[in-house]
């Protein structure tokens, strides 16, 4: 069970990392030394659009980030402080979306990374990572609760609210893209086309233009395809049946260049 001590420090939560399961799936491709990192960090960070960092220990945490090391990750970045926000909140929303079945688990560590996310949009305005995983562990945090529960908080409007900041900021971020598809997807789904479009501005259309849009910037990124693939089940079912399939056989064929990667390749082979 992850253990929350809170904040011991102005800037930056502390994660008790001590218990986090490892990694299951080690690969020495995975691994980012010297300056391999430097010269895959384009590919490694097409969806996310992280500018490659000056600081040699923020370095080493998204080299433990890539191998699979998400508690270290999370620990290096707190050492760091609040400008390793990035790294902190992909290691520990990745670990807790796919290693932890506990759900109180799995929302301490979306709240922890939930309040990281606001110390570091006061700090980093202008930078659309904040903004993004925001949007990305408030709406993990909502599938913890249930989707309607977390329209009731008004969760679905800062979330909506996030994403179109970090994409005002950097139009090209795939992974804003997909969220946002999956957004007015989800809206749609729970509240019909109606309600979704009157009350938080969602429809069919957006979230195709943006699932396509994220396709077109990273067709190799596997998130890509099975977030594409649940938009088109969730927005018309079975009428879309196939094509939502083919979309996580498309992700489960992909060749993993990273420890998140190969969570999603395995996700998409486990459900195809």
């Amino acid at each position: 069970m992850v253990k929350i001590r809170g904040v011991s420090r102005a800037d930056t939560l502390i994660m008790d990392t001590a218990d986090w399961t490892d990694f299951p799936h080690p690969d020495k491709g995975f691994q980012y030394a010297g300056d391999r990192l430097e010269k895959s960090w384009s590919k490694l960070h097409r969806g996310d659009q992280e500018p490659y960092p000056t600081d040699p220990d923020l370095q080493e945490a998204w080299r433990h980030f890539h191998a699979g090391d998400f508690g270290g990750a999370v620990n290096l970045a707190e050492e760091i402080g609040i400008a390793a926000h990035a790294v902190a909140n992909k290691a520990s929303g990745i670990y807790a979306d796919y290693l932890v079945d506990d759900e109180e688990e799995k929302i301490a560590i979306y709240q922890a990374g939930i309040e990281r996310a606001e110390q570091a949009i006061k700090a980093h305005r202008d930078d659309p990572n904040p903004h993004y995983f925001h949007a990305f562990l408030l709406g993990r945090y909502s599938q913890c609760i249930s989707i309607g529960q977390a329209l009731a908080k008004g969760i679905g409007g800062k979330v909506k609210q996030s994403l179109e900041k970090a994409l005002s900021l950097s139009p090209d971020h795939a992974e804003a893209h997909t969220a946002l598809g999956l957004y007015n997807a989800e809206i749609i789904d729970k509240g019909g086309k109606m309600v979704g479009k009157l009350t938080y501005g969602a429809s069919a259309e957006q979230a195709m233009t943006h699932f396509e849009r994220a396709l077109e910037l990273t067709p190799d990124a596997p998130i890509a395809h099975i977030e594409y693939g649940n938009g088109l089940y969730l927005l018309y079912g079975d009428k879309r049946l196939d094509e939502s399939n083919a979309a996580y056989e498309k992700a489960a064929a992909i060749k993993p260049i990273d420890a998140m990667q190969k969570l999603d390749v395995e996700f998409a082979k486990a459900s195809v």
